[in-house]
């Protein structure tokens, strides 16, 4: 099938590029990847945080027909384990639905998954080891510096290549293209907890385990070979930050005293901390996506977010999921002679602008709940006022099954748009601000469970209309939230 004389070129053969490369090289169209780093990455350490793969992500790797294979090397958690000073452990369920959960999943692993199944296919082609020397966007060329030294005709463009996109910084310089980038004050350092005897979990298997520490925190994923994936984020600068613990003695002081539990299972503690880079994190907004037709952004080299939703992956994935969907579009075809769509710069520029129409806002969004849930999981997943308001969220999903649904409900565990799981957010926080009104936790628990049985009563008015997703009272009023 000839649906183009020149190949579409990929720049970056991670995740959302090599999902990329596999979904339209199953179409027909000759794929080109072009990535910096060997083929080879058995031993070579992978960039980063594990991964928690949610519905969203699962959606696309559905589409690609192998997601049965994928899901061998995730394992599934449930919820989180919060971790106190004092060791004691406090589970968390990720919904009221004990059915549903986020998979943990390497990153590297991930990687290998899809490239495999890309490079079975005879029209797409991986380039290893070479990196982008310049990116022309205006004649659609790449050309790289390092072995091959080679320029590189295209179609079209599309940058996978990260949050420091090559292609995005050739797009940066043309008129009229926004781009901000905001760093956090905190970095993150991965670490470990090893297997124990025959490969066996030392903490609970299918939980994401977090210690809360204020201005700080470590969380830990699981892997399927028995150890977890262990990160801390930490300050950068001040008192307690990566700059005051500089000697192996301060390190090993500071996680007996603040991860005592983390610590007994930690042996490699020490080098760990010393031996892997400390990275930043960052959020990065560019606008727009695309440059006629030429050249489009997929993942972080569009909307680079922090990691604090575990949506990094999920939201490159649904980028990915809903440019395929652009090209599968018919409402965009410039037809042929044959009617056959033609696939040239006109086109592709319908598609780049669906594409963005559908996804910049909800990047915006997602982009923006990552932050904030990044200061939940350090100040407040410990607390116990947060705790009972989460219980209090579960009962009113229970109690009010599909017209209650929480953000965190929304996000990890539907395909709604993330501009609407904000609202819908916003909306929830005052229905918990109006029921969970007292500090004082025995108080509340009586006034709470009135006012849910009145909303209960209430709800009951509106059982038989399809129309309202959400129906709550907040003093003597009835607010309702119809279906987007």
């Amino acid at each position: 099938m000839e649906l183009i004389n020149k190949p579409i070129t990929i720049v970056g053969g991670g995740l959302a590029g090599s999902a990329l490369a596999l979904l339209l090289g199953q179409k027909g169209f000759p794929i080109q990847v072009i990535e910096k780093r060997p083929q080879q990455s058995e031993n070579i350490r992978a960039r980063s945080i594990n991964l928690a793969l949610s519905d969203r992500g699962v959606k696309t790797l559905t589409k690609t027909g192998y997601v049965d294979d994928i899901l061998k090397i995730a394992v599934p958690m449930k919820g989180r384990m919060m971790h106190s000073l004092d060791s004691v452990q406090t589970f968390q369920a990720y919904s009221s639905d004990s059915n549903k959960h986020l998979y943990s999943v390497s990153r590297q692993l991930l990687n290998d998954k899809l490239r495999e199944h890309a490079e079975k296919l005879d029209n797409v082609k991986f380039i290893f080891s070479d990196a982008c020397k310049s990116i022309d966007v205006k004649q659609c060329t790449v050309e790289t510096q390092e072995k091959n030294k080679e320029k590189y005709e295209a179609s079209t463009i599309i940058g996978c290549d990260g949050a420091f996109s090559a292609v995005r910084g050739s797009m940066v310089r043309l008129d009229r293209q926004d781009y901000s980038q905001t760093y956090l004050k905190h970095g993150y350092k991965e670490l470990c907890i090893p297997s124990g005897p025959n490969q066996s979990y030392q903490i609970d298997k299918n939980s994401l385990h977090i210690w809360p520490r204020g201005s700080f925190m470590m969380i830990a994923l699981p892997n399927i070979d028995g150890s977890f994936t262990c990160t801390l984020f930490f300050p950068f600068d001040g008192p307690l930050s990566f700059s005051s613990l500089d000697t192996r003695d301060k390190v090993d002081q500071f996680f007996k005293d603040y991860f005592p539990d983390a610590y007994n299972l930690m042996p490699n503690l020490l080098d760990d901390y010393f031996d892997n880079p400390t990275s930043s994190l960052v959020t990065i907004k560019t606008d727009p996506y695309h440059y006629q037709g030429k050249a489009c952004l997929v993942g972080d080299a569009a909307h680079a977010i922090v990691p604090f939703y575990g949506q990094g992956m999920n939201a490159a994935f649904e980028d990915v999921l809903e440019l395929v969907n652009c090209f599968d579009d018919k409402s965009l075809h410039i037809g042929g002679e044959s009617g056959k769509p033609t696939f040239d710069n006109d086109h592709f520029n319908n598609i780049y602008s669906k594409y963005q129409t559908n996804r910049k806002a909800n990047s915006d969004a997602i982009a923006e709940m990552a932050v904030e849930n990044f200061f939940e999981m350090r100040d407040h997943v410990g607390d116990q006022l947060f705790l009972f308001k989460k219980k209090v969220e579960h009962l009113l999903e229970l109690k009010f099954p599909s017209r209650y649904i929480s953000r965190y409900e929304l996000i990890s565990f539907s395909t709604q748009p993330y501009s609407i799981a904000q609202k819908i957010g916003l909306a929830n926080q005052e229905i918990l601000k109006e029921l969970v009104k007292v500090d004082n936790i025995q108080d509340l628990k009586i006034q709470t469970i009135d006012k849910i049985k009145e909303m209960e009563r209430i709800s009951q008015l509106f059982k038989s209309s399809s129309n309202y997703t959400h129906v709550f009272m907040i003093g003597q009023s009835i607010h309702c939230h119809c279906n987007y």
